[in-house]
């Protein structure tokens, strides 16, 4: 046998790690020392909300506070074009994700405030104080040896008496959405909240009936986190135009008399009764 030859090249050794499985993703992590976001994966392994969707989200997670991030600012940064965008956002409004609502500036310029929550699913049944409630004093105790004054029932406040069903009709109507769906079930403050912007459809000639229709249309099949949201940004982004001023109509222009026959000649002329034409009238009838 030849003998072995002890310069041959040894076999190239694997690269890879012995404890990679053959096949899938192998992920190779370097940690960031700057210009990071961090993402949670229920964002971004949602299994109802759409690629576009999920990599928005994380887009705007990413921007500097006060940052835009109107349809047709993500839409020139971006080569999905308007009308994606716009069906990304309401997917992310749906979910929780983003909501977004229209705020007039002292100026009197309307701009669009959109807020963006990282983890929606953190704010359900969320502990964090609520500035609008009023704080729970305990009862003091009576001091002993002194007469107890008969107990009075509290006065009715927000916070221990039963809200009745709202008259106005723009709160009737919102309160009424869940007798189409029940996931528009809303509170009573956000009833409060968003019936203006109802009485504004209300306003510009638009029926109740086509604004529930506009309300409750095409909504998606998925649970509804914050139905408030969603009818927010449909009363605004859906806003028809007030109805353009009618023309001032002129009045028609006055009959002609009808056709009369002469009594004196037979002819015809024109005058509201019969009798006899200018020709046959007498001389003190024609100065008259």
């Amino acid at each position: 046998m030849a003998d072995q030859q002890l310069n041959a090249p040894p076999r190239g050794q694997s690269q890879v790690p012995a404890d990679v499985p053959p096949g899938g993703i192998h992920h190779i992590n370097r940690r960031h020392a700057d210009r990071f976001t961090v993402v949670g994966n229920h964002l971004v392994q949602h299994r109802q909300l759409s690629l576009t969707a999920i990599g928005l989200a994380a887009h705007i997670q990413s921007l500097p506070r006060g940052a835009s991030a109107t349809i047709k600012t993500l839409a020139s940064r971006f080569p999905e074009g308007e009308v994606r965008i716009a069906a990304a956002l309401r997917e992310l409004e749906a979910h929780g994700y983003l909501t977004r609502t229209r705020e007039r500036l002292a100026s009197g310029r309307v701009v669009t405030r959109t807020t963006s929550y990282n983890n929606p699913l953190a704010m359900i049944g969320s502990s964090a104080p609520n500035p609008s409630r009023k704080p729970h004093i305990p009862a003091t105790p009576p001091r002993p040896n002194l007469p107890i004054a008969p107990s009075t029932p509290p006065a009715a406040t927000p916070e221990n008496s039963t809200p009745s069903t709202p008259s106005d009709p723009a709160a009737s109507l919102l309160a009424d959405l869940r007798r189409d769906d029940p996931r528009l079930l809303l509170a009573t403050r956000d009833v409060h909240r968003l019936a203006p912007a109802v009485t504004t459809w209300l306003d510009r000639g638009i029926t109740p009936e086509a604004v529930r229709r506009t309300l409750t249309a095409g909504l998606p099949p998925e649970p509804l986190r914050r139905p408030a949201a969603l009818l927010s940004h449909r009363l605004t982004e859906l806003l028809p135009p007030p109805l353009p001023a009618r023309a001032p109509t002129t009045p028609p222009p006055p009959r002609p008399a009808p056709l009369q026959n002469c009594d004196g000649c037979d002819r015809a002329f024109r005058s509201p009764e019969p009798g006899k034409c200018a020709t046959c009238r007498p001389p003190e009838s024609k100065v008259a």
